[in-house]
């Protein structure tokens, strides 16, 4: 095992801690990836995020051949996929963190608009977000859902699963989850403000922040 390998998943396994710490993963739910010269390293299915331990943690090779630890996770096509159409991400978190589970839940008439299910409430959300498709049901682990989500993520960093919960890539661990942590908490702030009139960053607003802040 190479010292970066060894690296990646001792950072995996803080990144875990660090998230159910938050209470952002509850039970065994929510699973994280990262990529490596030679395929990825998985979170295992069943596995509590707060609870991980670097030897423990899946390899999947190029061919999608589970070559060592513990069995992957049951989404680890739908990561793969994500991965196919995002070459330049290396890390990627999903969660069922409870705001964002919450916004997957609700009729799409409540969503802000076909684009995306969460306004531009903060600059920060578009920063680290950006739009915010709601991807249609698949049970969990269904290939379907890992097609499915192939056309969302080719122009999005995160997307939500309907009734399900959000998933976010990124340049990095720390990029996927300071993004996920955004928009967690973008999601919560929507639904603290139901019922009162809502000011979001206009048009021209949205753009400025996106010119200063690339993605």
């Amino acid at each position: 095992m190479s010292t970066v390998e060894t690296k990646m998943r001792e950072q995996i396994c803080a990144l875990g801690a660090k998230l159910a710490a938050r209470g952002l993963c509850p039970g065994t739910s929510g699973n994280i990836s990262a990529r490596v010269a030679d395929g990825w390293l998985m979170t295992p299915t069943n596995s509590s995020l707060g609870e991980l331990e670097p030897g423990q943690l899946s390899k999947i090779d190029l061919s999608g051949k589970h070559v060592a630890g513990d069995p992957p996770t049951k989404e680890a096509l739908l990561h793969r996929s994500v991965y196919d159409v995002r070459p330049k991400d290396g890390a990627i978190v999903h969660l069922h963190c409870t705001h964002a589970v919450a916004i997957s839940c609700l009729d799409p008439s409540c969503h802000h608009n076909a684009e995306t299910t969460l306004p531009p409430i903060t600059p920060y959300f578009v920063m680290r977000v950006g739009k915010l498709p709601l991807v249609p049901y698949y049970k969990p682990g269904d290939p379907k859902l890992a097609d499915a989500i192939r056309e969302y993520a080719k122009g999005h960093r995160a997307v939500l699963l309907a009734n399900h919960g959000p998933v976010v890539a990124g340049t990095s661990l720390s990029a996927a989850s300071a993004s996920i942590e955004e928009l967690e908490e973008t999601a919560k702030l929507h639904l603290l403000l139901q019922g009162f009139k809502l000011r979001t960053l206009s048009d021209a607003q949205v753009r400025d922040v996106e010119e200063a802040y690339p993605s």
